[in-house]
C-alpha cells in the first residue's frame, strides 16, 4: 500500500511516496500545504536523509527508490544519479553519456518527468551554454538547488 507524507523544506512542501517496494515519488507543491502530522515508517529514511541534505549534511543518498516510467526514462534517470553532488553536466553531454546526441530533445523529456525530486538530482542539468533551463520544479529552486551545492561564492569587486 502506497504511504505519503507532506514535509517542509526551505524550499516549500515537500510530497512523499512510497511503499514496501521503495520511494516513488517525491514533489514540491506550490501553495500552501499543512506537513504531515506523523511520518508512515516506510517513508522515515527518506524524511531523514532529505533533511539531512538541506540541512548541508548529506551530499549522497542510500534509499530504495522505485519510480514508474518507460525503459528509456529510467535510463536517464540512472545517469542522472552518476553526477556529483556540486558538479553540473548539460542535456548534450547526458545525451553522450547515454549513447545518443540526437536523443537531445527525448533525454531533455525524460529528465522533465523525473518523479523523484533532488533524490534523482535533474537540478543538475543546465544548457550548454550554462544557462538554467527547464525545471519542472521552477528555475528558482533549481538555482537555489544549485548554490546549495555549491556554496562557494563569488566574490564582490566592490
Amino acid at each position: 500500500m502506497m504511504e505519503t507524507a507532506l514535509i517542509g523544506t526551505p524550499l516549500g512542501t515537500a510530497q512523499l511516496i512510497g511503499d514496501e517496494n521503495g520511494l516513488s515519488a517525491i514533489s514540491v507543491l506550490d501553495g500552501e500545504h499543512a506537513v504531515s502530522d506523523r511520518v508512515p515508517k516506510i517513508l522515515e529514511d527518506a524524511v531523514y536523509e532529505l533533511k539531512e541534505y538541506f540541512e548541508g549534511k548529506r551530499k549522497v543518498f542510500d534509499l530504495n527508490l522505485n519510480p514508474d516510467g518507460t525503459d528509456f526514462q529510467k535510463r536517464v534517470w540512472e545517469a542522472l544519479l552518476d553526477i556529483p553532488y556540486g558538479k553540473t553536466t548539460s542535456y548534450l553531454e547526458l545525451s553522450k553519456t547515454l549513447g545518443d546526441v540526437n536523443a537531445i530533445r527525448a533525454v531533455a523529456a525524460a529528465n522533465g518527468k523525473n518523479p523523484l525530486w533532488i533524490v534523482v538530482p535533474c537540478h543538475r542539468v543546465i544548457g550548454s551554454d550554462g544557462s538554467l533551463i527547464g525545471y519542472a520544479g521552477g528555475l528558482h529552486r533549481k538555482k537555489w538547488l544549485l548554490d546549495h551545492e555549491n556554496p562557494v561564492k563569488q566574490q564582490s569587486l566592490f
